[in-house]
């Protein structure tokens, strides 16, 4: 009885998220005034949600109605089972199994209530189909699809399409692998984003020709629907600004590119008081492990160092820990500059914990590798396994499900060497030298340190080891506070008058606004927002 009475709890919920929804899009629609002599906007989202407001997709829609009340067209670009397998909306252990379009088509309807919509539904290209059947998985990544001539207007442009290489980062992120296997199950989920992705392509190239849009907004710009969509824009050259969730609770970041860059520009001026104080008390959450990223708590409590782990480095000359990603971290395709992936830096860091015996190494997996329902199935705990870490004297390995405090780990190490996550930009805030193996975007401004090839890599690596004590330049850690400052303050766009937390973990709802409050002269949020699209200025908060 309890489970029914629940359940009811649960649908009423939901019709609630969903009125909502409808009555602030009827409000927008009535006052929309889109002045004939603009051109319009594009957004499209497909892999943001299935069901329901994610954050991006909530970004994406009050961004949409901010555009409308001020003046301009909007055309979302809207998928209406458009696709034969999407991002979300796959089984990775059943690719066969179709995705759930009739909840992603209701949500959209409701969505997109009195809006200018294009949706778009799936032609299966059976040429494409018959070519793509018979190719190896290595043969499919590398596939490109020829352009019709009436797409080349210009004979400069590309002649084809590169289809595998687009949608590979979406295959890698939905199966949760970063090396795939070249078996049926993952040829077909392959084969079947191709086709998708060769459907969107034509669809949103017919849109593009229709509309002759000023900017295309997109969600994240690497997962193949969006990524598709970008490739077409700048073709055109139509403006391409991308979006995802940032720093702060309730979030985004914009920028016109690509948004996994989290580029920001540096104001020469040091950080006044308020400033500092307010880095100061973030850094000061999260080292408690009170934060929460994209609607997630990483941490369910923070432990300190075992007494075992601190036992054992007192007969070694010192530590160094060894902090990791998550596979299908989508900043990891931008990241790959010195080393082909993650893990094969880690293949080659083994060969450097063998050579220092004297060290002690504590490798600490990321928290968000073992989250229920994303976990990854090439985890670092299998790359231990396999490599057989356990069996060296000087490695320790801290699992996912384990709580153990990151922060404290560091303070009790000599050095830190990290991918690229953003615990590197902490860690230096912290005084400790950190050595990044893969661009991050705090590397732009010389705040860890990165070096642009593997020699380089291991002779700073070496380098650290060697030194009696190194120390974090006071310029280089000056310029770490304030690229921590700019990015989660400045170049962060606060939602949170808008939207807020419901079920399940990671989604929202809208709160209760009115149309005016999508107004300018209402929202510093929705004036970085239009000053970015209408003006070309960058997407950041007034000073």
């Amino acid at each position: 009885m309890s489970d029914f009475f629940a359940g009811l709890a649960r649908r009423g919920r939901r019709l609630g998220e969903l009125t909502r929804t409808f009555v602030l899009a009827r409000q927008v629609a009535g006052r929309a005034r889109p002045a004939l002599d603009r051109r319009p906007v594009v957004f499209f989202n497909a892999s943001a949600r299935l069901s329901g407001l994610s954050q991006n997709s909530a970004f994406s829609l009050i961004t949409s109605w901010a555009v409308r009340l001020a003046g301009v067209p909007v055309v979302h670009f809207v998928c209406k089972a458009g696709m034969s397998r999407c991002i979300l909306g796959t089984d990775q252990d059943c690719p066969q199994q179709p995705p759930p379009c009739g909840m992603c088509i209701r949500q959209s309807k409701v969505n997109y209530t009195g809006a200018d919509t294009c949706y778009f539904t799936y032609q299966r290209d059976e040429t494409l189909a018959a070519t793509l059947k018979e190719l190896s998985l290595a043969e499919l990544v590398r596939y490109e699809q020829p352009l019709p001539d009436t797409w080349l207007p210009d004979s400069k442009l590309p002649a084809s399409l590169s289809l595998g290489a687009l949608i590979l980062p979406s295959l890698c992120w939905r199966m949760r692998l970063q090396s795939l296997d070249d078996d049926e199950p993952t040829r077909f989920l392959c084969r079947e984003f191709i086709l998708s992705a060769w459907n969107v392509a034509c669809e949103f190239n017919a849109l593009l020709e229709r509309v002759r849009p000023q900017a295309a907004i997109l969600f994240n710009g690497l997962q193949f629907p969006e990524a598709v969509a970008a490739w077409l824009c700048r073709r055109r050259s139509v403006r391409v600004i991308t979006h995802e969730t940032s720093f702060q609770p309730f979030s985004a970041f914009f920028l016109e590119g690509e948004v996994t860059t989290y580029s920001i520009p540096l104001p020469e001026a040091g950080l006044t008081p308020e400033q500092d104080a307010q880095v100061d008390a973030d850094l000061q959450k999260r080292r408690q492990g009170d934060f929460i990223m994209a609607g997630v708590k990483f941490w369910k409590g923070m432990q300190g160092l075992p007494d075992e782990l601190v036992q054992k480095a007192s007969s070694f000359k010192q530590v160094v820990a060894v902090f990791t990603n998550v596979i299908f971290d989508t900043s990891l395709v931008l990241a790959n500059v010195v080393f082909a992936d993650m893990f094969s830096w880690l293949d080659e860091l083994l060969k450097v914990f063998r050579a220092h015996p004297e060290t002690l190494f504590v490798i600490r997996a990321h928290p968000d590798e073992d989250r229920p329902g994303k976990a990854s199935r090439e985890s670092v705990a299998m790359w231990v396994g396999r490599n057989l870490v356990a069996a060296l004297p000087n490695v320790i390995f801290i699992p996912p499900q384990e709580y153990i405090s990151s922060y404290e780990l560091a303070r009790f190490s000599k050095f830190v060497l990290t991918y690229n996550s953003t615990i590197g930009i902490e860690i230096t805030l912290t005084g400790k030298p950190v050595l990044c193996a893969g661009w991050a975007s705090f590397n732009e401004h010389e705040t860890a340190y990165f070096e642009l090839d593997r020699p380089g890599y291991f002779r700073r690596l070496d380098s650290l080891l060697a030194a009696d004590q190194p120390e974090v330049p006071a310029e280089r850690l000056r310029t770490a506070r304030r690229y921590w400052y700019f990015r989660n303050y400045r170049f962060t766009l606060p939602f949170g008058t808008f939207i807020e937390s419901t079920v399940p973990v990671g989604y929202v709802r809208l709160k209760k606004f009115t149309w005016r409050d999508l107004l300018p002269e209402q929202s510093a949020t929705v004036r970085a927002l239009l000053n970015g699209l209408l003006h070309e200025k960058r997407f950041e908060m007034d000073a």
